[in-house]
Order: C-alpha cells, then structure tokens, then sequence
C-alpha cells in the first residue's frame, strides 16, 4: 500500500464474505484500524475488526465515518436476495437507500480518499441481443426494470455521481462474476446444489465465474493500489451450463422457460433456491465479459480459471446421478401446477 496508518470501514460484516474480507484487510501492515459496519454481528470472529452496530439507511454512519477519521470504504452490503433480507422492498432499502445515505457520508468526509464499491455483471443483464462478451464501457441490451440488477444498476449510478462530486477521491468499482466456492450461498450456488437441476429447453448458456478468494484478493489489490475505474472480475475461460452440470454429476431436466419460471417460483416460496427473473434469463441467455481492463489497469489477475473455481466449489458437493429418478419424482410431486400447465400448452 502506498498510504500507512489507514482507516478502512468495510459494510456488509455479517455476511461470510465482508467478514473475511474485513478480516483479511486488517492483517495488511499499512492498515491502522479497519471498522466492520452492519444492522447485525457477525456470525464469526472478526480478528482485530471493530465491530460497529449500525444502519447505513441512517445517516448515523456519517457520524462513524468522522469519529473515526476513516480514509477508506469497502462497501460489500448489496444483497442478491429478497429472502436474505425480509422481501424485496426491504432489500431494495438496503441496496439503494442504504448506498444513497453511505455516499452522502462520504461526500462530507474530508477523510475520506477512497471508495471500493463491489458490484457485479449482473449489471448487463442477459438477453439473446447480448454481444459475445460485455466491456465496461457497454450498457445493458435491456435496462433492468425490476430485482437486484436494477438496484445494481441504481447503485452505479450513484456511485459515479458520487465520484463526480469529490473527483479528489479515488472511486474503485468491480463488476464479479457470479462468485462460487466451497463457502458461498448464493443464487447460482443454490441452483447448481438442488439434486435435480432444471434448465431451459433449447438453450446452453455461457457461464464465467470468480473464485470466492480471487474476490477478496481482487478487493484487497483494489485498496492496496487505489487506481480509480470500473472492471470486469472473472476467472479466465468460460463453461457452458451443460459443461457444468456433468462436473457435478448431477442430473438435469430441460423444461421450457415459463416451466422453469413457475419451478423457480416453487423453489423460491420453499426458500430452497432463488429463482429470479434475472437468474432465469442469465440461465437462458448466460453472459460473458471481457477482463482486459482487470489484467491491464488494475493489475490484477485471479488465481482460478471459471472452470476451476467451479470444480472447487463442485469438490464438496455430492454427486447425484444415481439418484435422478428419485429427484425427478420428488420435483414432479413437489411441483404439480407445472405438469398441468405443460400438459395443457402440448396437449
């Protein structure tokens, strides 16, 4: 790090990765104090991280931003999921409102000299107009109308006002792949655990993905080298959701879309699996990115390709291929709505 004696707040510590992530930037000889900020402790222990109880909705956090003279913020409170955060309008309070009021304390910092947000390609959505691979500079083929990508794209918004605002700060976005590993409770993981994986008849889409480690490396390169910008963060390579599915050995049934969609609804309702209308196009569409910028400006290059990030986070998971007939039964009789809509549009 070129500054010592830091001060870095990071949000979103109750979570397993902000925490680690907290954790890990505390170690960091050039970091003073590093402060944890979220509405809840943590599960896990924190190391030498403060602990803050606090609501980044309320404008008490630009009082802790003061109080403790802080230079630097990693924010890493943006949730993918309703079900994690009590229903949709209030992950939509976290995301967006929460990020409004974390940038309104940093705009009155005269601390303040960096701002690491952690975003996410998601942020281009997934269409069938997409080109063959998203660069930074690129908007969505369809602007988000609904879920986390809007509120993503919400947030980025914000963030480069923000930035706009105090140029004499360094403003650090990353755009991560969908995040996969032993650890990680996430959309995609909790779709490639089911037994039984559902996928869209006619469609194999491309699939990229970032190594749960690589993004806690790839945010402590980003506070380590302060180079201001926005990039793409993703293992090298990608793997077709076909490719993917026989790594796990598990097996699959391909349904058609609006199946998929009511399936999704089933297992979200069951708290089993999020499946929202973003997921459903990405699972329809997939989505690549280009990581020149990562490589070439920001210095950084992951330790896991896509594919081995996926074999990592598929290493722990038992395989179910002998069980597919007792799968598909248990989705057939968990789902009968589904089977009467199919059967009535091909009957």
């Amino acid at each position: 790090m070129g500054r010592v004696g830091r001060a870095v707040l990071v949000t979103g510590v109750s979570r397993d990765l902000g925490r680690r992530f907290a954790r890990a930037v505390a170690t960091d000889p050039a970091v003073e104090r590093v402060i944890g900020v979220d509405v809840v402790p943590p599960r896990g222990d924190l190391g030498d991280v403060s602990f803050v109880r606090a609501d980044i909705r309320n404008p008490v956090i630009a009082k802790i931003i003061a109080k403790e003279d802080v230079d630097t913020v990693v924010h890493m409170s943006v949730i993918a999921t309703p079900g994690s955060a009590g229903g949709r309008n209030t992950m939509k309070e976290l995301n967006v409102i929460g990020t409004m009021q974390l940038l309104a304390a940093c705009q009155k910092a005269p601390s303040l000299q960096q701002l690491v947000v952690k975003s996410t390609t998601t942020v281009y959505g997934a269409s069938s107009r997409d080109p063959a691979m998203f660069t930074e500079d690129m908007e969505p083929r369809r602007a988000p109308r609904a879920g986390y990508a809007k509120d993503v794209a919400e947030i980025e918004g914000y963030v480069r006002g923000f930035g706009r605002r105090r140029p004499d700060v360094c403003v650090t976005m990353l755009r991560a792949a969908n995040v996969v590993g032993p650890d990680v409770n996430s959309p995609i993981t909790s779709y490639f655990r089911l037994p039984v994986i559902p996928t869209v008849l006619g469609h194999d889409p491309r699939l990229q993905f970032l190594h749960e480690k690589d993004l806690l490396a790839a945010l402590r390169h980003a506070v380590a080298h302060e180079i201001p910008g926005t990039f793409n963060v993703a293992g090298d390579g990608i793997l077709m959701l076909s490719q993917a599915i026989r790594r796990l050995q598990r097996p699959s049934v391909p349904m058609p879309a609006f199946a998929v969609g009511s399936l999704g609804s089933a297992l979200r309702s069951a708290r089993v699996a999020d499946f929202s209308p973003e997921q459903l196009a990405f699972l329809t569409y997939g989505r690549g990115v280009d990581t020149r910028a990562m490589r070439q400006v920001l210095g950084f290059e992951p330790t896991f390709t896509s594919s081995e990030a996926f074999a990592d986070f598929g290493s722990v998971l038992p395989p179910t291929g002998g069980l597919s007939d007792k799968a598909l039964e248990r989705v057939a009789r968990a789902l009968p709505e589904v089977q009467t809509s199919i059967g009535a549009r091909h009957g």
